[in-house]
């Protein structure tokens, strides 16, 4: 991998992060593009390489093999198509994008690339997700006929006044931002089945309240008075598959219960439970031998990989053989964005929605 080459777009934490990551799987950093001007000096003083306002302008001077885009979501759009159509392999942070249509045209633009475009989902390759494939295809769980995917914070919201809170910059709240990991692991786990049919509730009953309170400082610097706040913070719905299998989701930034984040797999011989960037699978099974009896086990793979580091090494081994990414696939983003869009509309309209029908885009 220590030819390829890769450009950075979107300098903040996340960018600095998979710069990191890169450089350490072998790769060679060779510029980022940020608006910010802090935000590209400190990229300049941690990997010493040029800096741009726009990626366009990075694109046009470096000699680029690989682009990672951390930009808030409504960006990646833009930077995505302009390195796929230079055909630069283009890893985006999650979600794909900002709406369903911006999404399908980053996927259309992977398809017509000699480059492919990967999804950040680092979940997917945590070793408890590596193990609980594994004892799927093993055949462990017999049929899998229902997932429980939950994320939820009990108070978790990012500051007001930021991006994440915008629905015009990212297309949604604690769906778009978090619930899509779990959908993306529960629908993997499944081996990605149609989607028939979505029904959700969203919610927004903390974020634009003054006297939110946030006591482990997730904000940071949380302050109620400040507006901007018209996303989603917590959301329930439940996903019909073709095949009669279904998928129930929790997801919140905040509310008033345990925090979890977790999978549930239900199978017709073993069920699970794991943990996402956990290393640990709990197994439940039952038996007849000598007497009936639970069967609980534990799968211990402390000492794993590290999900996002392990993210980028499939990446970029891609894009050193110049072969199709195999995990993450923009295709794979697109349908998790068709569910988050059709749960938002299902919450709109106060009905279930049908998405093996055609739809309409419900973002900007």
């Amino acid at each position: 991998m220590t030819d390829v080459r890769v450009g950075v777009v979107g300098l903040g934490l996340m960018g600095r992060v998979h710069a990191g990551n890169a450089a350490d799987v072998g790769a060679d950093i060779v510029a980022g593009t940020d608006v910010a001007t802090d935000a590209r000096e400190k990229f300049v003083e941690e990997f010493d390489v040029p800096t741009y306002e726009s990626h366009d302008a990075m694109l046009e001077q470096e000699a680029i093999d690989a682009v990672v885009i951390t930009t808030p979501n409504r960006f990646h759009e833009a930077a995505a198509v302009a390195a796929l159509e230079d055909d630069c392999y283009v890893l985006v942070e999650k979600p794909l994008a900002h709406t369903l249509e911006s999404a399908t045209r980053i996927a259309d633009a992977s398809a017509d690339s000699a480059g492919y475009c990967m999804v950040g989902f680092h979940n997917r390759f945590s070793p408890a997700s590596k193990a609980t494939r594994g004892y799927r295809d093993a055949g462990r769980f017999g049929d899998i006929d229902h997932i429980e995917a939950t994320y939820v914070r009990r108070r978790g919201i990012p500051a007001t006044g930021s991006w994440f809170t915008n629905r015009e910059l990212s297309g949604g709240g604690s769906l778009i931002d978090v619930g899509v990991h779990v959908i993306d692991l529960a629908m993997d786990i499944l081996e990605f089945p149609e989607v028939v049919e979505v029904s959700g509730i969203t919610r927004s009953t903390f974020g634009a309240r003054e006297d939110y309170s946030d006591p482990e400082g997730f904000a940071s610097s949380w302050d109620g008075t400040e507006s901007g706040f018209d996303v989603d913070d917590s959301v329930t719905a439940f996903l019909r598959l073709a095949s009669g299998k279904s998928i129930s989701l929790e997801v919140a930034w905040a509310t008033n219960r345990t925090p979890a984040n977790e999978l549930v797999v239900r199978g017709t011989e073993a069920g699970a439970q794991l943990e996402f960037e956990g290393s640990v699978v709990e197994m439940f099974e039952t038996g007849t031998v000598g007497v009936d009896h639970h069967v609980t086990s534990e799968i211990d793979a402390r000492g794993g990989p590290d999900g996002h580091v392990e993210e980028m090494r499939h990446f970029l081994s891609a894009a050193a053989a110049g072969e199709p990414v195999t995990m993450n696939t923009a295709e794979e983003g697109l349908e998790v964005q068709r569910i988050v869009d059709g749960i938002y509309e299902s919450s709109e309209t106060g009905r279930a929605v049908r998405l093996d029908e055609p739809q309409d885009d419900h973002g900007d």
